[in-house]
């Protein structure tokens, strides 16, 4: 959602309770992104909490619980940089079906904020680091509570 044409979104989090899950590789990047994300969900005010979980790979199964628990949207955050074996492939794949399939499943929003990377530099460029080009974590937070706003507008 960065760059030009990125969209105006709605993010008064009023009322809403979100969970922000968020692996533990790669600490510098994903420190950021979880920041990114938190300061998005304080200014909406919203209520949330953060959750950590082992890597990008764990990232559904805990979202899913947390929505199943009550919460009204996730932010997923995670990182995976590309190495020498396709590990990066089945983990990426892993996660992004995983939190795909966790949305539709509960009907509830998953915000997006998993990079995947060739390199460390790409990701501390995404990270909403000082210096950094983009805030990911603040998007994906951004996403997330202007899509639950979207489905209480729908469902009443």
């Amino acid at each position: 959602m960065s760059g030009a044409g990125s969209p105006e979104l709605d993010v008064d989090g009023t009322g809403l309770r979100v969970v922000i899950v968020a692996g533990s590789w790669h600490e510098e990047i994903t420190n950021g992104l979880i920041a990114g994300a938190t300061r998005t969900l304080e200014a909406s005010g919203a209520s949330f909490e953060l959750v950590r979980v082992p890597g990008s790979f764990e990232l559904p199964v805990v979202s899913k619980a947390a929505l199943d628990a009550g919460a009204d949207a996730v932010v997923a955050l995670g990182v995976i940089i590309r190495g020498g074996t396709p590990h990066f492939e089945y983990v990426s794949a892993a996660a992004t079906d995983g939190l795909t399939r966790v949305a539709l499943d509960t009907g509830k929003p998953v915000g997006f904020g998993v990079l995947t990377l060739d390199d460390e530099r790409q990701g501390l460029d995404r990270a909403g680091l000082p210096g950094s080009k983009e805030d990911k974590g603040r998007e994906a937070a951004e996403a997330a509570v202007a899509t639950a706003r979207t489905l209480r507008r729908i469902w009443g």
